[in-house]
C-alpha cells in the first residue's frame, strides 16, 4: 500500500486528489495540508512513502522550501510536484529541490496514477521534455564553467591598461570617447583592442563584454 501525503492549497483540487487517491487499492492518503508549514508539519509526524506536493501554496515557492525542508529531515522521501506553470526555469527548480517527478494539474487521472505508482517503485517518468531540459541545462553549465576558467586565467594574464581599457568597454563606451578620456590617439586605442581580441580569442570587443556580463565577472575589472 502506497501511503501518500497531499500538499494543495486550493480545497476543491485537494479534496479531489484525495478522493481519486483514495479510490485505488494500492494507495491510501494518509494525510493533506494546505500550506507548506502544515506539509512539514505532517511529513515530521506521519509515516508515509510519497507526497504529491503543490509547488504554489503561501506563497509561489512555498512547495519548495518545504520539500528542501523535509528531505534535510528525511532524505529518502519521495515528492512529486503539482503545478499549473510548466515553464523551463520552473522545471529546473523544482528538479533542483529534489523532487523526483513533476505533473502539470490538470493531466488525467491515469497519468497521474502511473506517476505516482512509477516514484514508489524507484521508477520516476520524468517525461522527453524534461530529460531533455536537465541534460541541456548540465551542458550550459559545464560550457560556463570552462568559459568561466578561461576568462578568469585570461584576465590573471591582462596588463593594467588592459584592465582598464575592458573596463571602459564595459561601460559601453566607443572608442573615440575612450581615446579622448584616456589623452591618446585613436590608434593607439584600436592596437590595444587587438591586443585584447587574440587574448580572449574574440572577432570583436561586443563578445568580450557580452562573455564578462554573461558569466557575471564584471567586477574583476
Amino acid at each position: 500500500m502506497i501511503r501518500i501525503l497531499v500538499a494543495e492549497d486550493f480545497d476543491l483540487i485537494r479534496e479531489d486528489l484525495c478522493d481519486v487517491l483514495g479510490q485505488q487499492e494500492d494507495m491510501t492518503v494518509v494525510g493533506s495540508a494546505a500550506s507548506g508549514k502544515e506539509i512539514e508539519a505532517l511529513a515530521a509526524a506521519v509515516e508515509f512513502d510519497l507526497i504529491l506536493m503543490d509547488i504554489e501554496m503561501e506563497t509561489t515557492t512555498a512547495g519548495i522550501r518545504a520539500t528542501e525542508r523535509i528531505l534535510e529531515h528525511k532524505p529518502d522521501a519521495k515528492i512529486l510536484f503539482l503545478t499549473a506553470h510548466e515553464t523551463d526555469s520552473m522545471i529546473l527548480t523544482s528538479m533542483g529541490a529534489g523532487a523526483v517527478d513533476y505533473i502539470v494539474k490538470g493531466c488525467e487521472d491515469d497519468e497521474l496514477l502511473q506517476h505516482i505508482r512509477g516514484a514508489y517503485a524507484g521508477r520516476a517518468m520524468l517525461d522527453g521534455k524534461i530529460q531533455n531540459l536537465l541534460l541541456k541545462e548540465y551542458s550550459r553549465l559545464r560550457t560556463s564553467e570552462r568559459s568561466l576558467l578561461f576568462f578568469i586565467s585570461t584576465v590573471s594574464q591582462l596588463t593594467a591598461a588592459e584592465r582598464d581599457l575592458v573596463r571602459l568597454l564595459l561601460e559601453d563606451k566607443k572608442i573615440k570617447e575612450i581615446a579622448a578620456q584616456r589623452c591618446v590617439e585613436v590608434v593607439t586605442i584600436k592596437t590595444q583592442i587587438k591586443s585584447l581580441l587574440r587574448k580572449f580569442g574574440c572577432s570583436r570587443t561586443k563578445e568580450i563584454v557580452d562573455t564578462i556580463r554573461e558569466l557575471n565577472v564584471s567586477h574583476l575589472f
